[in-house]
């Protein structure tokens, strides 16, 4: 991949990542090093004007948006919960699919006023907002599984895969919110300054999801 301009693509950790690796091993973008038992957060590449850094999630679009990193990979999830300024979002890449959703226990009769755990605030503001409710959001950062158990919630929004884990926890899912994928996003400034380059890289991506 022959391009003229250093570019550097932010990756959220995690699932996004290791699926990420394999679809830029694909095209032919491989780290120096091994990242396995690694503490480093900037990789070089095979391609000497291609870095990667490794960031959590939420960070990514704040890294692409600012001009910090050229190009992102990052789930829609993310995308609607943080914003996207001064972003480009030219990609869906298909990978690391699954869905946001509401679930509850199954005898679930909440009061005039319903309570809901998440950790994705704005996601759950707007599915309730559509469906013309009012309720109270509580977040949390982990297990939300625990919040409808212990009564801390009635419903809660969250990201499911194959929904085993809320069927561990004896939950149902409710309704399906959005559909959710790994998204190929980049800076709106990198793309008027490095067009081609940038170009390049997506054309690439394009040829393998």
């Amino acid at each position: 991949m022959k391009i003229k301009d250093e570019i550097i693509i932010a990756i959220s950790k995690g699932r996004i990542l290791e699926e990420g690796l394999v679809l830029l091993d694909q095209l032919g973008i491989k780290t120096l090093e091994s990242m396995q038992d690694s503490r480093k957060l900037i990789y070089d590449t095979n391609n000497e004007k291609i870095k990667l850094v490794i960031v959590r999630a939420a960070d990514v679009p704040t890294y692409v948006g600012n001009g910090a990193a050229d190009i992102g990979i990052v789930g829609k999830d993310t995308l609607i919960e943080y914003g996207s300024n001064n972003i480009y979002i030219p990609l869906d890449l298909n990978i690391s699919k699954c869905r946001m959703v509401l679930a509850s226990l199954p005898d679930c009769t909440p009061g005039p006023k319903i309570k809901v755990a998440t950790k994705y605030v704005k996601c759950a503001n707007n599915y309730f907002i559509k469906k013309k409710k009012q309720v109270d959001i509580i977040k949390l950062y982990g297990s939300m599984e625990l919040a409808p158990i212990l009564g801390l919630s009635d419903y809660i929004v969250d990201l499911v895969d194959s929904g085993e884990t809320l069927k561990a926890n004896g939950l149902k899912e409710i309704d399906s919110i959005f559909d959710v994928s790994a998204q190929l996003i980049t800076n709106k400034a990198s793309m008027k300054i490095k067009t081609k380059s940038i170009e390049v890289i997506i054309n690439a991506f394009e040829k393998f999801i």
